[in-house]
């Protein structure tokens, strides 16, 4: 059976800003990666967000579709 790829769809900045702020983190003007990170930390995970190398084994990770496309 081949392995099938599911679509997962990018997060814009005011959905990225809502989940910070429901997590009770106050965006202000961090930068997208940075704010992930912050988010990742409140969530209880390594703030991995863009260091994974293209491989990341995490697939219930909301961020991923722009995580797998950056290296920071």
């Amino acid at each position: 059976m081949a392995a099938t790829k599911v679509a997962q769809k990018r997060m814009d900045m005011p959905k990225i800003k809502t989940k910070a702020k429901k997590l009770g983190i106050t965006p202000g003007k961090m930068k997208k990666a940075e704010l992930i990170h912050s988010i990742q930390i409140a969530e209880g995970f390594e703030p991995c967000f863009g260091r994974s190398g293209g491989d990341c084994s995490n697939t219930a990770c909301c961020f991923m579709a722009d995580c797998l496309k950056i290296r920071l």
